[in-house]
C-alpha cells in the first residue's frame, strides 16, 4: 500500500510521523514537502529510513501534484497555510488550502483512480465560527458560519464544499480543533486577542493528532477500517477532559502555575473580543474516537506545553509573586506586552484607537458594548452553565435511516435554510446525488443532501461572496439559531470577502 502524506514538516504532519514511526507499518510513505531551507533540516532525520520517500515541491503546481499521485492508495492532506499566518495573506490562503485540494482531486482523475484513491482532508472547527455560551455545544452539520475576517477559514470552506461534491468513491473530510502542544503555546500573535474569555473549545493534543492519523494509516493497511467509515465529515475533539473555556484556562496557567492570586494584574478585559472567534464543545467528538482510537491526553498537557514555553524563568515569576507588590510588578510587564501585541495590525486595541468600525463591530457588537466592558477581571460576570446543551436543528427528520431520505425531506431543509429544492424528483436514500436548489437570496445552485445536511452548507455564492449573516439570519431560520441569540437586529453590516475560490486558476 502506498500513502501519500502531505504537511509531513508542520507541527501535526510530525506528530504524525513520529506516531507512524513508533507503530507497525506494512506501507510505503511518499512525503511532499517545499523546497526551503527550513523545510529540508526538519525532513533530514527521514531521508534515509527505508520505506519513506520524500519529494520537494510546491502543492499549488499541477504538474507536481499528478505526479505525485499515480498510484497512490491513500492520500491524507494535512498541508494547509493556517491561521495567524493567513490572516496576513488571505490570497495565498485560498490558493494553498482550496488550490491543493482542487489539484489532488483533480489528479486522481487524471490517472483514472477515483474509484480507488481515498483522500483524508484536514478542515478547521473555524467553518462553524462564533459559537458563545448558551450555543456553545455544537455537532457536524450546524450551520457553516466562519468568523468575520478569518480567510483561513473561509479558504477550507471551499476546500470542504469541493471534496464533498469532488464524486471521489471514498473520501473523507476531519476538522480539526484547537490543537494544543508547543506550537500553540508558543504563539505571539494578536489572534490571541480574538480568543473572548468566555469562549469554549474542546482541544486536541498535536500528540493525540498524530496517533489518530497514525492509526487511520495502519487500520486501513490492515484492512480493519470499517467501511462506513469514508464519505462523512467528523469532528476532531480530545472529549471531555480536553474542554475549557478561555477564563478556565487562563485561572489554570496564570493562577496556578504561575502564582496570580489576582488575575486583574495580568488580563485586562478591554483588550479581549467578546464574539467572532470560533470554538465549542463537541457533541459528537466520540464517533471518530470510536473509529480511529486516538484520545489520551488531557488539558493538563497544554499547561505544561505553556510552561515549558516560559522556561527556566517560571521559577522566577513564582518566587516574585510571593513578594509584596511582586504581582503588581510583573502585571505591568505583562500587560506592556500584551498591548503592543493587542496594536499590531490586526490587534483589538489597534481596531478601538483607529476607530476601525468595521472590525469594531465584528468582534463586540459596537463601540459602546467595548466601553461597557470593565477594565477589572473580577468584575467580569462569567458564564457557569457549561454543561446545558442545546442542540442546533438541522431542518430534517434525523430519526429516519439515511437510506428512508427523500425528496420532501430535502425541500424542508431547504426551506428551513430560507430557499427552495427545484429538483422534482430523487432517488430515495441517495446521499450524494446532486439537486437543484435556490437560497433565501435567489441564487440557484445544485449540492447534494450530503453537503447540505451532513455538512451544513448550502448556498456557494452566498458562502463566498460576503459575511453577510444579519441579513441571512432574518431569511434563513438555519443560521439564526446560531446567529440571532447573540446579534442585534441592527447588526446587519455586510463585509465583501477579497478572495474566494474563483480567484485561484
Amino acid at each position: 500500500m502506498k500513502i501519500l502524506l502531505t504537511g509531513a514538516s508542520g507541527a501535526m504532519g510530525q506528530e504524525s510521523l513520529k506516531a507512524i514511526l513508533a507503530g507497525e507499518r506494512n506501507f510505503d510513505l511518499l512525503l511532499p514537502v517545499m523546497d526551503t531551507d527550513k523545510d529540508r533540516t526538519i525532513m533530514r532525520p527521514y531521508v534515509s529510513i527505508p520505506k519513506i520517500q520524500i519529494v520537494y515541491g510546491n502543492l499549488t503546481d499541477p504538474a507536481f501534484v499528478t505526479e505525485l499521485m499515480k498510484g497512490i492508495d491513500l492520500v491524507i492532506h494535512i498541508a494547509a497555510f493556517v491561521s495567524p499566518a493567513a490572516d496576513y495573506d488571505p490570497i495565498k490562503a485560498m490558493q494553498v488550502n482550496f488550490g491543493s485540494m482542487k489539484n489532488l482531486v483533480s489528479a486522481i482523475y487524471h490517472w483514472g483512480q477515483e474509484t480507488a484513491t481515498k483522500l483524508v482532508s484536514i478542515g478547521t472547527v473555524a467553518q462553524t465560527g462564533d459559537r458563545m455560551p448558551g450555543l456553545h455545544w455544537g455537532r457536524v452539520g450546524d450551520p457553516i458560519k466562519p468568523s468575520i475576517f478569518d480567510y483561513y477559514a473561509v479558504s477550507k470552506v471551499t476546500a470542504e464544499r469541493y471534496l464533498i461534491e469532488s464524486g471521489l468513491s471514498y473520501w473523507v473530510s476531519l476538522r480539526q480543533t484547537g490543537m494544543m502542544g508547543p506550537a500553540m503555546a508558543s504563539i505571539r500573535d494578536a489572534i490571541i486577542f480574538h480568543n473572548c474569555l468566555d469562549n469554549v473549545l474542546e482541544y486536541v493534543s498535536d500528540r493525540d493528532s498524530g496517533r489518530m492519523i497514525a492509526h487511520l494509516c495502519q487500520y486501513e493497511a490492515a484492512g480493519s477500517l470499517a467501511e462506513d467509515f469514508w464519505n462523512h465529515v467528523y469532528n476532531i475533539g480530545g472529549g471531555e477532559s480536553c474542554r475549557v473555556s478561555t477564563y478556565e484556562l487562563f485561572q489554570a496557567f496564570y493562577g496556578g502555575k504561575l502564582g496570580f492570586s489576582n488575575l486583574d494584574n495580568v488580563i485586562n478585559p478591554k483588550l479581549y473580543a467578546t464574539q467572532n472567534f470560533h470554538g465549542h464543545y463537541y457533541l459528537d467528538s466520540d464517533i471518530l474516537e470510536n473509529f480511529l482510537h486516538f484520545q489520551s491526553d488531557s488539558i493538563d498537557y497544554f499547561y505544561s506545553s505553556l510552561e515549558k514555553n516560559v522556561g527556566w524563568g517560571i521559577h522566577a515569576i513564582r518566587l516574585i509573586n510571593k513578594l509584596p507588590g511582586g504581582q503588581k510588578l510583573l502585571g505591568k510587564i505583562i500587560q506592556y506586552q500584551f498591548k503592543k501585541i493587542a496594536r499590531t495590525r490586526f490587534g483589538t486595541l489597534r481596531f478601538i484607537e483607529d476607530n476601525l468600525e468595521p472590525q469594531i463591530e465584528a468582534y463586540w457588537g459596537n463601540r459602546d458594548k467595548w466601553k461597557s466592558l470593565p477594565n477589572k477581571l473580577s468584575d467580569m460576570e462569567h458564564f457557569t452553565a457549561w454543561s446545558t446543551q442545546q442542540i442546533i436543528d438541522h431542518g430534517y427528520d434525523e430519526s429516519k435511516s439515511p437510506e428512508q431520505l427523500d425528496l420532501e425531506d430535502l425541500r424542508g431543509a431547504a426551506v428551513f435554510r430560507g430557499g427552495e429544492c427545484l429538483s422534482s424528483q430523487m432517488e430515495k436514500g441517495n446521499w450524494s446525488e446532486k439537486l437543484h436548489f435556490r437560497c433565501a437570496f435567489g441564487h440557484e445552485f445544485t449540492a447534494s443532501p450530503k453537503l447540505v445536511l451532513e455538512a451544513g452548507h448550502f448556498c456557494p455564492l452566498c458562502e463566498s461572496s460576503s459575511w453577510n449573516y444579519g441579513e441571512r439570519a432574518k431569511r434563513e431560520p438555519f443560521l439564526a439559531q446560531v446567529w440571532s441569540p447573540h446579534h442585534d437586529p441592527s447588526e446587519v453590516r455586510e463585509y465583501p470577502k477579497i478572495v474566494s475560490e474563483k480567484d485561484v486558476e
